[in-house]
């Protein structure tokens, strides 16, 4: 094979588009891929996820393996690496300063909103301090975003990136400054589901408009 540069359309270049689902995620219940619309159509029409709107940032994977060391007398450096833990975290940050985006980001219950912005007494979050034995709020997380590989006549690439089970765990900071947006910078500590022991997936797919 002839030795060749790179391949210019395997670099990623754009955000993606970041949807939280009510509950957690499994292989089994992702929503099914549609050869003729975007994964990002079809997330929109599944009553159990929210699209978070926009984004400041992008969205970051972040992987963290944890080695053990054995040293032996006859080396001054480690004889053997073994893994010993692991640990993912998704960061990004909302944009949109809604109040149901801060209920994600603080991981509350969908319990501690009530109300509407147009209602007499306000759309209001319930900034409760839990209590002792309360179960974290774990939701699964989906984005899509741009893929790797040439765009056919007609026809668009994407990545998706699922996230099974995601627990927001970092400081969530409110702000309303004069020359700053109100943000909320979030981090997702991904856990493995049950039965695979899986983080989640990541997808590269084709899609084509029907005709």
């Amino acid at each position: 094979m002839a030795y060749t540069r790179g391949t210019s359309t395997n670099i990623i270049v754009g955000a993606a588009a970041l949807f939280v689902a009510d509950t957690t995620l499994t292989a089994g219940t992702l929503p099914a891929f549609d050869a003729t619309e975007s994964y990002r159509d079809t997330l929109s029409d599944d009553g159990d996820f929210t699209n978070i709107g926009y984004t400041m940032n992008g969205l970051e994977l972040q992987f963290q393996p944890d080695f053990g060391e054995v040293q032996v007398d006859q080396l001054l450096d480690v004889a053997k690496l073994y893994k010993q833990g692991m640990q993912v975290n998704l960061a990004t940050a909302f944009a949109e300063a809604t109040l149901e985006n801060l209920l994600l980001a603080l991981a509350y219950s969908n319990d501690e909103l009530s109300g509407t912005k147009s209602s007499s007494n306000g759309q209001t979050l319930n900034l409760s301090a839990g209590d002792i034995g309360e179960c974290p709020v774990e939701r699964g997380i989906v984005a899509v975003g741009p893929g790797t590989g040439d765009c056919e006549d007609s026809a668009y690439v994407e990545r998706v990136y699922a996230a099974y089970r995601a627990l927001s765990i970092e400081n969530v900071t409110v702000s309303a400054k004069r020359d700053e947006p109100s943000m909320f910078e979030v981090s997702f500590r991904l856990l493995p589901e049950d039965t695979s022991a899986s983080y989640g997936k990541i997808v590269d797919r084709t899609w084509a408009p029907a005709s």
